[in-house]
């Protein structure tokens, strides 16, 4: 079984909490997931099961109920997804830009919600 992520699959999920802490002891305790700090305001996450690394968990000022969790995909070429976010009627309204582990960008749909896509290059 490859560990590659699949070409625009559903990749990461990252949750706004406001007690990190709290945050994890409660997805710990409910579902049984393991954490990696990554300081002070970020921890990563892997859910049972999982082939790796499945989400994050960052300290806000407050959660995003209206919003939601912010998903991320993944791809194989950045350039070409963002081209093809514009083209579907999307916008690209953060990024490209480098984060530790590749790149990444933020875009919103026609209805506004905002995701992001990441590459490894």
């Amino acid at each position: 079984m490859s560990t590659q992520p699949a070409h625009h699959s559903i990749n990461y999920v990252e949750l706004a909490v406001t007690d990190l802490a709290a945050a994890q002891a409660f997805y710990a305790t409910a579902f049984g997931w393991t954490f990696t700090d990554y300081g002070p305001e970020y921890a990563g996450f892997v859910a049972p099961g999982s082939a790796g690394e499945a989400g994050g968990l960052f300290l806000a000022a407050e959660a995003r109920p209206v919003g939601g969790p912010f998903v991320i995909l993944y791809s194989e070429d950045l350039e070409a997804s963002a081209a093809a976010i514009a083209a579907a009627g999307g916008a690209v309204v953060q990024g490209p830009y480098a984060f530790p582990g590749g790149r990444r960008l933020h875009f919103t749909d026609p209805s506004g919600n905002e995701l992001g896509v990441w590459a490894a290059q």
